[in-house]
């Protein structure tokens, strides 16, 4: 059950440590092996399960199944020193999606421990990942943030690592700025000890229809279309033994007035692409394409088109889906009434669907729709097509809610190798450099 093909063989007594914690099921882990070529060598969570996944891709590093703070770092590390430690502190208190719950002092103050690690094994570099509000970082009275004090705990906080002798700097980063299929915006604090300066990577990919002026061309940003899995075949919206809800219905129709009927040039899916259809039988001579698009069941955002990154995945799941639009051959009005015209109880317009591609017109025959499987968002958070996300290093299987989790609360590989990359060094290297 384990990735072996991908773990290396060293004598890890050699290396300075690098430490994981709120290890989760191992993006920033994943990562940051990309970015040194080598294992991290400890890895912290209190979650079963997500030590579990962490454990099966990640069979060299040393699990702590234990709350962060419970953890001895001077017992941990045994006297070695410590190169990089990561934190990624639960952020729900902090983030948007919070709303009007009231807070948890001890979760708003995970990212203490971080300052427990200066104080006692003094890590040469320090790097924390939070949403971008973690600055209002400030005291919670009653449940609520106290607004007269927004930001103050989070000066606080980087005022203590300065005391300790750490160089601070943060910024916000997006994760397909550096190849990754995904919109996912992140904050990121990055903090050392070593005399070197703090690196932010500069951006390697984006928009294609939008290089900076005067810049270094970038390459172009990996897309939703990029993870799709085109093998999985949508049925169809109509006659479901379930229907779908109205909401979800409007944002399907809405992302194909937007997606496919108003754009100068829609997405189509490649031609393994497959739609259950309404009815299984097509009209007679069909040459038929399948347009596609994005939908999104949270937020006011309808959706997106395939050719931009995944828009952020949360924990939750099951808020993106991916719909199919499947065309034919449109002759003139007396072809294709025999769907009963589903589509003309959203518009008065008779001509609603008509599509013109490449000067030819092509009518909507079918909708399809499918909520995207746990492969599909793993990709689209840049983890490797090996990584094991179903079952763990013991047989035991997940649920797809259980991998979606994992996804949702995971740090994008590629982001976070960028970041290292950009300020990780071996001493060997820094002593060349100096």
């Amino acid at each position: 059950m384990f990735r072996g093909d991908n773990q290396f063989s060293f004598n890890i007594e050699d290396h300075e440590l690098v430490v994981d914690n709120f290890a989760g099921g191992g993006g920033a882990s994943t990562g940051i092996e990309l970015a040194i070529g080598r294992p991290v060598d400890i890895a912290i969570n209190h979650d079963p399960d997500a030590i579990a996944m962490h454990k099966t891709n990640h069979p060299l590093t040393k699990h702590y199944c234990e709350s962060v703070w419970d953890i001895n770092p001077v017992e941990a590390c045994a006297g070695r020193p410590v190169g990089l430690a990561w934190f990624s502190p639960d952020c729900k208190h902090f983030s948007k999606a919070a709303g009007g719950k009231p807070l948890e002092k001890k979760i708003r103050g995970l990212a203490w421990v971080a300052m427990r690690w200066a104080a006692t094994v003094r890590p040469r570099i320090i790097m924390l990942e939070n949403v971008e509000e973690f600055v209002t970082w400030g005291p919670v009275i009653n449940g609520k943030p106290c607004q007269k004090r927004k930001g103050d705990t989070f000066k606080s906080f980087v005022h203590q690592l300065r005391q300790h002798g750490y160089d601070v700097k943060w910024k916000e980063l997006i994760a397909s700025d550096y190849g990754c299929p995904t919109i996912r915006k992140r904050f990121f604090l990055v903090a050392r000890c070593d005399g070197q300066p703090i690196t932010f990577p500069k951006p390697t990919h984006g928009n294609p229809n939008k290089q900076p002026v005067n810049g270094r061309t970038l390459k172009p940003w990996k897309t939703a279309a990029d993870i799709i899995d085109w093998s999985i075949p949508c049925k169809s919206i109509f006659n479901r033994e379930k229907p779908i809800v109205e909401k979800s219905l409007n944002r399907i129709f809405k992302g194909i007035s937007r997606f496919v009927i108003d754009t100068d040039i829609p997405f189509f899916a490649p031609k393994e692409a497959k739609i259950v259809p309404q009815r299984q039988h097509l009209p007679i001579n069909t040459e038929s394409l399948i347009a596609s698009f994005m939908v999104k069941y949270r937020g006011t955002n309808v959706g997106f088109p395939m050719t931009e990154p995944m828009h952020t995945i949360t924990a939750g799941g099951n808020h993106l889906a991916e719909v199919r639009v499947f065309l034919i051959k449109y002759f003139g009005t007396g072809i294709g009434q025999d769907m009963e015209q589903p589509l003309h109880t959203i518009t008065t317009k008779d001509r609603f669907g008509l599509i013109m591609v490449h000067g030819n017109a092509y009518r909507i025959f079918d909708i399809g729709l499918r909520i995207l499987e746990p492969h599909e968002l793993f990709a689209a958070q840049s983890f490797p097509s090996d990584y094991i996300i179903n079952v763990d290093y013991a047989g035991k299987k997940y649920s797809k809610a259980k991998q979606v989790a994992r996804c949702g609360n995971s740090v994008p590989p590629l982001l976070a190798a960028a970041l290292v990359n950009a300020n990780y060094q071996t001493p060997i290297k820094i002593e060349q450099v100096a």
